[in-house]
């Protein structure tokens, strides 16, 4: 009788929490996806794979990146926390930090943020996202707008 496998598809969170590491540095130094896979030896789609945890990074691609983008290798591994090592991979995808910074305004605003020095006004900020979260549960997706009616 053969073994049944579950075999999960989604990305194990220690290669999801390596992409981010790549795509954030990347950003931070102004670089495209063309221009770090064209500096290692890559597609760019092959970069943009290795950014969602779609592929794996092999040990040499990830020696390859860190000198391409000015880090050691433990930049990538910089904030896992050890309990990550050893867990299995999520069912439920990428948790919501990583999706957030894989959008290019989260991106933004992860950068920007820090920058409000007073932590009153952070507050607020959040305070403000809350609330439009808040008010768009519930609500139908507003209708596209209508071109104009135009009578003879």
């Amino acid at each position: 009788m053969a073994k049944e496998f579950d075999v999960d598809r989604s990305p194990n969170p220690v290669d999801l929490h390596v992409g981010l590491r790549i795509r954030l540095r990347r950003k931070e130094l102004g670089v495209s996806q063309e221009k770090l896979a064209d500096s290692i030896g890559l597609t760019f789609q092959q970069v943009q794979k290795y950014e969602r945890a779609a592929n794996r990074v092999s040990a040499s691609k990830l020696w390859d990146m860190a000198r391409a983008l000015q880090t050691s290798i433990s930049y990538f591994f910089d904030g896992l926390p050890d309990a990550e090592l050893n867990a299995p991979a999520s069912s439920d995808g990428p948790s919501p930090a990583h999706a957030f910074l894989m959008t290019p305004e989260g991106m933004e605003l992860a950068a920007v943020f820090p920058k409000v020095r007073r932590a009153r006004v952070r507050r607020r900020i959040l305070d403000l996202v809350r609330a439009m979260v808040d008010e768009d549960d519930g609500e139908p997706e507003p209708a596209a707008p209508r071109e104009p009616v135009q009578t003879a």
